[in-house]
């Protein structure tokens, strides 16, 4: 069925879907975990940044060449039930689901510590509960709605990331004397090209990785957007610009204003260098920022959760259905309460499990970007041989050699996380729900 058909509006402008694509690549991995990754890579964490980027760019090209071959899909999972059959699509399709219900829990998790820094004497769950409401009723307005929230919250980030590239610039171009001795662009190479001798760099392609995570999620929005086949190529070719900018500048600037090795693990990188430059409030407006991107990670997770919901249940299901709105709202408010337990599950439960439960959706999101891949492939020798139409307009370059590559490079990846031991356990655990739903699709469909 076209989207007209199936009651979809078209109603995310560029201007939004561009907001879309660029939160998806900025989050708490940036704000937070930078410090971690200099501190495993030292300067060499641009590069490793760069070469991350590279693939991410080829994965999402082969994403927006199948979504221009068929728009009217609302979900990029769509295609891997098309291509990969039945079976792999619904193990694939629940994987995703569920990864972003957990990201959403842990994230509302996550609200509650942020709020807590300014009402240190307060609970956290009524914070938990309020912001779980405010991003639900987003959600059930308009899709427009949805659309803006996305577009001043990734802003917010923009500002941040920004007003970092910005002070280091100044200080480096003024010679400015910080505590730390005079800013100058050499800082950025004079204590060393590589940490720890490059016994940790691997480990950061690792981190780099998982700070892409939710790049893909401007395939959800396909089906919602204005002139897909104009909006969706600009804003996937404008990802690479994206990560030169706002990645490579920001880790940049912060290795320029402070030597690299003042840098850790458990201390943003952000607020080290705007109070060394005496910017007293910079702790606040730094868990301000994390605070608009947890927020942002919840909308997307209930935009996302929404869609494929009402994707996996079909149209003979309530979930399967749209409201008046052109909104799956019966799969949002399902995702919703679904979400909400973790108000309640963390009360009993410390938040060191939501950590884990985290981790393991992300190394399924490993998994299911590989899967993109390989249904590139396949929709590719369907289009050799004549069995589906393909497009001229947006292709992915140098295929099929670039999929291998992908896939080699995010397969390369996994295996860290499996050898890693902070990560082995949690590798495993996505593995067991891999297999697990792969029986229960054996059992469930018979075709």
């Amino acid at each position: 069925m076209s989207n007209e058909q199936q009651g979809f509006a078209r109603t995310l402008s560029h201007r939004h879907v561009a907001m879309i694509a660029l939160g998806g690549t900025i989050g708490t991995g940036l704000f937070l975990g930078a410090g971690s990754s200099i501190s495993k890579a030292g300067p060499a964490i641009l590069l490793v940044y760069i070469i991350t980027g590279l693939f991410v760019f080829a994965m999402m090209r082969a994403l927006g060449e199948l979504l221009i071959s068929d728009d009217s899909k609302p979900v990029f999972i769509d295609f891997m039930t098309q291509y990969l059959g039945k079976k792999a699509g619904f193990v694939l399709g629940w994987t995703y689901w569920i990864g972003w219900i957990v990201i959403a829990m842990t994230e509302l998790t996550a609200i509650g510590t942020y709020m807590h820094y300014w009402f240190p004497d307060m609970p956290t769950w009524p914070w938990e509960l309020a912001f779980l409401v405010a991003l639900y009723l987003v959600n059930i307005i308009a899709v427009k709605a949805f659309g803006e929230a996305e577009f001043w919250f990734s802003m917010i980030k923009i500002i941040a990331i920004c007003a970092m590239i910005g002070t280091g610039l100044i200080l480096a171009f003024g010679h400015v004397k910080t505590s730390m001795g005079t800013t100058e662009f050499s800082t950025l190479w004079s204590h060393g090209l590589v940490a720890n001798h490059g016994n940790t760099l691997l480990a950061a392609f690792q981190m780099a990785f998982f700070s892409f995570l939710g790049v893909e999620f401007v395939g959800v929005t396909a089906a919602e957007t204005k002139d897909p086949l104009q909006t969706i190529p600009r804003a996937i070719n404008s990802i690479v610009f994206r990560i030169l900018v706002f990645y490579i500048g920001a880790l940049s600037a912060i290795m320029i204003i402070q030597p690299w090795t003042n840098y850790q693990a458990g201390e943003s990188p952000f607020v080290q260098v705007f109070s060394g430059i005496g910017v007293q409030s910079a702790a606040a407006i730094i868990n301000f920022v994390v605070l608009t991107a947890a927020a942002s990670a919840i909308n997307s997770a209930f935009f996302t959760t929404g869609r494929m919901l009402y994707s996996l249940a079909g149209p003979k299901s309530r979930f399967g259905r749209l409201d008046r709105n052109h909104i799956p709202r019966a799969a949002i408010n399902l995702s919703t309460l679904i979400v909400g337990l973790s108000v309640i599950v963390n009360y009993f439960f410390p938040t060191d499990a939501f950590n884990l439960i985290s981790s393991t959706a992300s190394a399924a999101f490993l998994i299911i970007y590989i899967a993109l891949m390989v249904t590139h492939l396949v929709y590719k020798k369907q289009v050799k041989k004549g069995k589906v139409e393909g497009t001229k307009m947006f292709k992915l370059p140098f295929s099929p050699w670039s999929d291998y590559l992908t896939i080699i490079f995010l397969g390369l990846i996994f295996i860290l996380m499996l050898i890693a031991k902070a990560t082995m356990f949690t590798t495993i655990l996505s593995i067991v729900w891999i297999v697990f739903l792969t029986i229960v699709a054996q059992i469930k469909i018979k075709k």
